[in-house]
């Protein structure tokens, strides 16, 4: 499946489907078709890039549509993530949000705890949180600039 084709039947379920989860899942695909199209691969990759949209069976009719699609939306970012170092917009942000409210919840356990127990957890995800938005934050400033942000 190529680029443009992929991203005319995209256009086509989001004009279709009035469940608006199941929009949001295609905008998201558009996004990214676009982008990849915009940007310049050669010959070999564009040939890579569109047997992996083959490969995801997309124009398929599965039961459950939604969760078919979210799942090759999921596979399609870590092929790009994986193969060319392509990332999503915000993706180091929700990663640095998600792993420092763990760490963060740990730290509040062992580091905090001579406060209140639940204060020093709060405490402790709080920190890790905005810690990790922080850094998120400067790693997609930084992916940004390098030119692998999608």
């Amino acid at each position: 499946m190529t680029l443009n084709n992929a991203i005319h039947f995209f256009e086509k379920l989001v004009s279709e489907t009035p469940n608006k989860s199941e929009i949001k899942v295609y905008e998201k695909f558009l996004h990214i078709l676009n982008r990849l199209k915009s940007r310049t691969f050669s010959e070999q990759e564009m040939l890579s890039i569109e047997a992996e949209l083959e490969f995801l069976y997309l124009e398929s009719k599965p039961k459950n549509r939604k969760k078919h699609m979210k799942k090759a939306l999921h596979e399609f970012e870590t092929y790009l993530k994986d193969t060319y170092s392509l990332i999503s917009k915000g993706y180091y942000s929700s990663l640095g949000m998600a792993l420092g409210s763990t760490f963060g919840l740990l730290f509040g356990l062992v580091v905090l705890s001579h406060f209140e127990r639940n204060l020093g957890v709060l405490l402790g995800s709080i920190f890790g949180m905005v810690l990790g938005m922080v850094v998120g934050r400067n790693l997609d400033a930084k992916a940004v600039a390098e030119g692998r942000a999608l």
